[in-house]
């Protein structure tokens, strides 16, 4: 099973451990329970699950044209991005980042740990 180290928008490591071959990058950090937004669903109709592949970017599957139209709608695009809802790992291990667009989106998307996280002066971050 491939390892995934993932950090959030600050550079600060948020969650690592090893996932299915196979898993999406999304399904990684939501196994991981890491913070990466996806206000679709992962199904490919939004950019909020955009990241960057640190380490491993070769060994992801290629990107499909619907990948590449949302990515040109996305926020902060490098040669290092890829949805996480379409990005699927084989057996090498892989370093992502999380963009703060997705970040933002998984705190809407989970209010009860948004307040939690105000409530310790967590978020928004400094």
């Amino acid at each position: 099973m491939p390892k995934v180290t993932i950090y959030n928008p600050r550079g600060e490591l948020e969650a690592e451990g090893e996932v299915p071959e196979g898993s999406s990058l999304l399904e990684a950090s939501a196994q991981l329970g890491a913070h990466h937004g996806s206000a679709c669903g992962g199904v490919c109709a939004c950019s909020t699950c955009h990241c960057w592949v640190k380490k491993g970017f070769e060994s992801l599957d290629e990107m499909g044209d619907c990948e590449a139209d949302i990515l040109d709608r996305a926020y902060d695009v490098k040669p290092s991005s890829r949805l996480g809802c379409q990005a699927h790992l084989d057996h090498q291990d892989v370093v992502v980042q999380i963009t703060e667009e997705s970040e933002n989106t998984w705190y809407d998307e989970h209010p009860k740990e948004r307040h939690e996280a105000e409530a310790k002066g967590l978020w928004p971050p400094k």
